[in-house]
């Protein structure tokens, strides 16, 4: 695990998705850290029973939950505004939840799911958290992709895949949202001490996918035997929002703790500031 434990004591963090996986991992180092971590899930027994086994495991009390379905607009703007009534600063944000769907679903916005959940959850929280972003500065923000992104494209006109659903191409176009949106947002916050940054954790070994019936909790035994564990796939997490190392670097795409170059698709300027626009108009944020 990574050492650099000793540089949190003060900073206020969230992380998504933190009742499980790498997620969960990333909330524990971070309060072991020193950290005030705010943990965000769906379900509010596995949101209290983390939060308990976290102060329990680290003797840090300011641990909390905040309860979202970030799949949902409406959830993702009263978190934000939950989160700034109750604290004044954020120093990390780790948008981690993320999820797969074997079938086409939609959102409660009648937004295909994987696109809802895995980019304009990302998107949505984040710009509604950059006031207090910035004025936590430096801060940085931390996005959960995936080398599944390549090979992808943005299809604008089909990316709600009402024709032809794939949701393997589904998750892999999510994820080269989420780094679009990380180069984009990079750009836009040039000098104002908010560093944005995404990384691939790897094939790790949670419970991704389960949630897509019998079929893939069948062969998840087999996929988990070429897996890395939980708290390796969290390093990358962790190294980025710890380390001082990459206190001022942005617009990266990080792998096993380093820098690495993500899709050609992943650098088109034109296909970034498009995606911005057309989640803006989605979510209803200004561009």
């Amino acid at each position: 695990m990574i050492d650099y434990y000793d540089t949190m004591n003060g900073k206020v963090c969230m992380v998504t998705g933190a009742t499980s996986g790498i997620g969960k991992v990333t909330a524990q180092v971070l309060a072991q850290a020193g950290a005030e971590v705010v943990v965000v899930g769906r379900n509010r027994e596995k949101s209290e029973a983390t939060v308990d086994r976290i102060k329990q495991h680290t003797g840090n009390p300011a641990v909390e939950y905040i309860l979202a379905d970030l799949s949902s607009q409406a959830a993702i703007r009263q978190l934000a505004e939950t989160f700034k009534r109750q604290h004044e600063r954020l120093d990390v944000l780790v948008n981690n939840a993320g999820a797969f769907f074997l079938w086409r679903q939609e959102s409660v916005d009648g937004i295909e799911m994987t696109f809802a959940l895995n980019h304009l959850g990302y998107f949505l929280l984040t710009n509604l958290l950059l006031d207090t972003l910035k004025a936590s500065a430096p801060a940085r923000v931390i996005n959960v992709s995936s080398g599944s992104h390549r090979g992808e494209t943005i299809n604008f006109d089909h990316f709600q895949g009402k024709h032809m659903y794939s949701g393997f191409r589904a998750y892999g176009q999510s994820k080269l949202a989420n780094i679009l949106f990380t180069y984009e947002l990079a750009r836009r916050l040039d000098g104002t001490g908010v560093t944005v940054n995404a990384l691939h954790p790897g094939f790790v070994a949670t419970s991704i996918g389960t949630n897509n019936g019998w079929i893939v909790r069948a062969i998840r035994p087999l996929m988990d035997l070429f897996a890395i564990s939980e708290e390796e796939g969290a390093d990358t997490n962790i190294y980025l929002a710890t380390s001082p190392e990459v206190g001022s670097v942005t617009g990266k795409y990080f792998f096993k703790c380093e820098a690495v170059s993500s899709s050609e698709a992943s650098y088109d300027l034109a296909a970034a500031e498009r995606l911005w626009q057309v989640s803006a108009e989605m979510t209803g944020t200004i561009p």
